[in-house]
């Protein structure tokens, strides 16, 4: 139940913002099973595991420059160094198995295929693009949409010819960062150096900015609901916060930690609950807001305290959601309990 919206008149529009009870931070709620991995190289920063099956899990070592392979069945590893160094931010891995990859200390998105050890690199066209950062599909997988945050540009691969286009933030230094598809068709950004979203139009490439109505706020990762709500976590502020785009109005909900939370890696699962690690506490929390309800409705500790976890990904087959500390672990929350 929300208490007392306040209404506030941002840019001719009226942003409705409001706040929701808690429960006390780390007091765990409704718990949901975590088991980790511990990653065979040492400080390695594994991060952004990306699922295809449950026995398959392909994550990127940030730090020192791999692609990884887990098979949680049986706890086995399988590494591909990259040569290049090329700080590997993010990954997904396509419905033919081939795995895409942000070179973000190259300026470049990697193509790497499992079955021939071949990598393509697919350069920016231009080299102020320099640090690619997170990839998503979008529908059909015809085109990657990814992010470039020191660049500040939204990136466009077109699968088939590898074809780049480079769409220009125009707020400076707006540091774009997570990215995900609208039900539409449409990627949704938010800007991390500022207070805003964004989102462009896949026809025209036009990109439009949507304020959130604190200067102060810092969104870090979205998410999107099936009905095509947008639910962000403000990295500052500890609250998560949701924009609907018919009526551009955005209601807040502080997280269970509150200012403290640091709300850094986020996915959604397949009952529209979006899931948010709290970085700022130790052990890190894996919280659930229930999106239908507006109500928190899970809180558990990471076991191994994570330090921090960066971004999720959910596994809709197996109803779980996947994550990488810098506790140097792959983490899997089984959610279907």
């Amino acid at each position: 139940m929300l208490v007392r919206p306040l209404l506030i008149l941002i840019a001719g529009v009226f942003m409705s913002v409001g706040f929701a009870p808690l429960p006390a931070a780390s007091e765990e709620k409704n718990p949901v099973t975590i088991k980790e991995w511990t990653v065979p190289y040492e400080e390695s920063r594994p991060r952004d595991p990306f699922a295809v099956s449950e026995k398959e899990v392909w994550f990127v070592g940030q730090r020192s420059s791999y692609l990884a392979r887990l098979n949680p069945q049986d706890g086995s590893f399988e590494k591909h160094d990259l040569v290049d160094q090329a700080g590997p931010h993010n990954l997904i891995v396509g419905k033919d198995g081939i795995v895409w990859y942000a070179g973000n200390l190259k300026g470049y998105v990697g193509r790497f295929d499992p079955e021939s050890g071949e990598i393509e690199k697919i350069a920016m066209p231009d080299p102020a693009a320099r640090d690619p950062h997170t990839l998503v599909f979008d529908a059909d997988q015809s085109h990657i949409w990814f992010t470039v945050q020191g660049g500040n540009f939204i990136g466009r691969v077109t699968v088939a010819d590898h074809k780049v286009d480079l769409i220009p933030v125009p707020t400076p230094r707006a540091r774009p960062y997570g990215i995900r598809m609208a039900p539409d068709g449409t990627p949704w950004i938010v800007l991390f150096g500022t207070h805003k979203l964004a989102s462009v139009n896949p026809e025209s490439l036009e990109l439009t900015e949507y304020e959130i109505p604190h200067e102060e706020a810092r969104p870090r990762r979205l998410e999107i609901t099936s009905g095509g709500d947008i639910y962000y976590a403000d990295y500052v502020r500890g609250t998560v916060g949701l924009y609907d785009p018919v009526t551009r109005t955005v209601t807040e909900w502080p997280l269970p930690s509150g200012e403290k939370a640091r709300p850094y890696g986020t996915a959604i699962d397949a009952d529209d609950v979006v899931w948010i690690a709290e970085t700022g506490v130790l052990p890190n929390q894996l919280v659930g807001f229930d999106t239908k309800s507006a109500e928190f409705v899970s809180v558990t500790a990471i076991p191994s305290g994570a330090r921090s976890v960066r971004h999720m990904d959910y596994h809709a087959p197996s109803d779980t959601l996947w994550f990488g500390t810098d506790a140097n672990t792959i983490g899997r929350a089984e959610l279907g309990q």
